[in-house]
């Protein structure tokens, strides 16, 4: 049996090439195309269809998680003093229209990852992108409605301080946010790429890319004063975009080194299955 470390190098030489680069640099600049617009659905959802403000407060909660320091503050006050429009059907497809973007060359990428050379056409990518963005969006939307039940129930129980309710709605929010990213990242990777994946094989690396996006929050919360100052001094008042497209871009990586890992010790046991059904049958 190999050291555990060998089965890791050709996953950690993938990341070393080119390749791998471009398409983290083409699906964080997707994320930070789409970022505001979903927040924003996702604000609008929560105040004119819930009509409740406690999960749109657990909107700023994670913000707040995602970006330390004055990143997050900086999102939260803005998007605060800006207000959230009315939820109409321009900002929908504004929505859907950029996150199918991300999917683009994530299914390039995954593809490369399990040896697959025929992506799926333009419209057929869309659709089996479209499922996922209603996928995933439903998942963090049933976060957000975890995380504001918790957060009225702490508001109402009268039993703790201010500061006790600050940190028990963050950690009720990273109770439900992370089994929450674990199953996008198993849709994700079990249903994007253009060919038959075995789900026993894929659940385990969702699990654990899941926890490592999860403790890179707390490397950016260690880093985040240095890099702030070193985005204010180079790109002065892009630094916040450029701050999304770098953690984005991180990211987007750690993902991809997750779907080389699971493809490559899949290709040790298994022969590869051609022309996957992936959503809806599509191939």
């Amino acid at each position: 049996m190999k050291p555990w470390w060998l089965h890791w190098r050709p996953t950690l030489h993938y990341l070393m090439q080119t390749e791998a680069h471009v398409y983290a640099l083409a699906i964080s600049a997707c994320v930070l195309l789409s970022f505001y617009p979903f927040v924003m659905v996702m604000m609008s959802l929560c105040r004119d269809v819930l009509h409740w403000p406690a999960a749109s407060r657990a909107i700023f909660l994670g913000l707040e998680d995602f970006f330390a320091g004055e990143q997050g503050d900086f999102l939260v006050r803005n998007i605060s003093a800006l207000g959230v429009p009315k939820l109409h059907f321009t900002s929908m497809f504004l929505l859907l229209f950029t996150a199918n973007g991300i999917f683009e060359p994530l299914e390039v990428a995954l593809n490369r990852a399990w040896g697959v050379t025929t992506n799926r056409s333009y419209v057929k990518n869309q659709l089996v992108s479209l499922g996922l963005i209603f996928a995933c969006g439903g998942l963090a939307l049933l976060s957000l409605i975890l995380t504001g039940l918790s957060s009225q129930l702490l508001s109402g129980g009268g039993a703790f301080g201010s500061e006790m309710i600050a940190w028990l709605e963050r950690f009720f929010f990273k109770l439900a946010a992370l089994p929450v990213s674990i199953l996008s990242l198993f849709l994700i990777y079990w249903l994007l790429p253009n060919r038959k994946v075995d789900p026993r094989r894929v659940a385990p690396i969702a699990i654990i890319v899941g926890l490592i996006l999860e403790s890179l929050k707390y490397v950016n919360l260690l880093l985040a004063p240095v890099l702030a100052a070193k985005f204010n001094k180079e790109y002065a008042f892009f630094q916040h975009s450029v701050t999304i497209l770098v953690l984005s871009f991180v990211a987007a990586l750690i993902v991809l080194a997750g779907a080389h890992f699971a493809a490559s010790h899949v290709k040790e046991t298994a022969p590869e299955e051609p022309g996957g059904g992936g959503v809806l049958g599509l191939q």
